[in-house]
């Protein structure tokens, strides 16, 4: 009778060839730190996927774990782990257990420490006599839940500690973008800007944090800035990642799911409710990347469309009626012979005008939207025109 136990660390996968590796270093580093066989699997754009990464346990185990590498729980830790864990109970005689992101914990908070020390060292600076102020920029998420992660650790970070104060940021998807809050940080008129990236590999998002900070410290020259490195393989991930497993392995996995947008209805979100309509969009996920798989596709290189519509669904908007806007449009488009595609997006800058469309790549926008509005502007989209009386800017 078997009785040993197996981890599949699930990783995002990447084109990025050393993204990927890091996620087997830290799976080599772990199997050291708990003593089990510990393999690599990908969501998606590598290989082995997660149920391969299990499949290939599964003969000489009798328990696996799958432990998300993930620092936030959206739609992936949510959804798509999930349903492969599910899949994978069914499919083979032995216990699969799940565990939760990396999330909120003290061995990062001391991590995200050291990255700012490391830039007041390279910038001569010191916490205690001088005005450091840090911003922890994340890559934004469409799940409140996760952007909230965020402003807790960044809270966690400055308690404490001699920081003149620690702001969150994103570096897309959702607000305050980083040059808002690099902006909007300059009028405290700090001695020094530490930018902290909150990242697990150093690729083009981390560059773009780094560029930006770069063009902070020029534009702003009476105070220093500096762009810290990511949380790349140290080895106190292998801390939060044991804890993980244990957490799994005791059945004592705690997610937040009182504000987690599959699970209650939130403002902005209604459409997304639903653990079931969570998992059936992780399953059309999967089917349409498999079936670009067939063809010799990459499984991630969606085709863009004619037209692309974005729809404001941010506060102000969202209390105007944007989210109704945004499914009368999608129905209004749905009828028609156009290459269109209609997408919710945050902040577009023009609160109070709302709500807010965008067309592209006409380069129109439409402000004080109405939900009766939405076959004038599918008409116009699809005949390359222009609803005139809704226009608010041009670009």
């Amino acid at each position: 009778m078997l009785d040993s136990e197996a981890v599949v660390l699930a990783g995002h996968g990447s084109r990025r060839e050393r993204s990927n590796e890091q996620v087997r270093e830290l799976a080599a580093g772990l199997e050291g730190r708990l003593g089990l066989p510990t393999n690599a699997g990908f969501i998606e754009l590598e290989e082995p996927s997660i149920a391969e990464a299990i499949a290939s346990l599964a003969p000489s185990v009798s328990d696996v774990t799958v432990v998300p590498l993930s620092l936030f729980a959206a739609s992936h830790v949510k959804a798509d782990v999930p349903l492969v864990v599910n899949e994978a109970r069914a499919e083979h005689d032995i216990a699969v257990h799940s565990g939760r992101h990396l999330g909120v914990h003290p061995a990062i908070v001391e991590l995200l420490d050291d990255r700012v020390a490391e830039v007041e060292d390279d910038l001569g600076v010191d916490r205690t006599e001088d005005d450091v102020l840090v911003v922890l920029c994340a890559r934004g998420s469409s799940d409140p839940d996760s952007n909230g992660d965020v402003h807790k650790l960044a809270r966690l970070l400055y308690e404490g500690r001699d920081f003149a104060d620690v702001e969150a940021a994103f570096i897309g998807v959702t607000e305050p973008l980083l040059e808002d809050a690099l902006h909007t940080v300059s009028k405290r008129r700090p001695d020094a800007v530490v930018v902290v990236p909150y990242m697990l590999g150093d690729g083009v998002l981390t560059g773009r944090i780094r560029e930006r900070t770069a063009e902070f410290d020029d534009e702003y020259p009476y105070a220093v800035a500096g762009c810290g490195d990511p949380l790349g393989t140290d080895e106190r991930l292998l801390e939060v990642l044991a804890d993980r497993f244990e957490e799994a392995r005791s059945g004592d996995v705690s997610m937040s799911c009182d504000t987690c947008k599959y699970k209650v209805e939130m403002d902005g979100f209604e459409a997304d409710a639903g653990g079931a309509r969570a998992m059936l969009r992780a399953m059309t996920h999967r089917a349409a990347h498999e079936d670009r798989s067939d063809v010799g596709e990459d499984p991630h290189a969606h085709d863009a469309p004619d037209k692309h519509v974005a729809v404001c669904t941010n506060r102000t908007c969202a209390g105007q009626g944007a989210v109704q806007v945004l499914e009368r449009l999608r129905q209004a488009v749905d009828g028609l012979d156009v290459d269109a595609r209609i997408t919710r997006s945050s902040c577009l800058d023009r609160c109070g005008e709302g709500p807010n469309v965008a067309v592209y790549p006409d380069g129109v926008w439409y402000g004080s939207v109405e939900p009766d509005d939405a076959d004038r502007l599918a008409a116009a989209i699809d005949h390359d025109g222009i609803v005139s009386d809704l226009v608010d800017q041009t670009l």
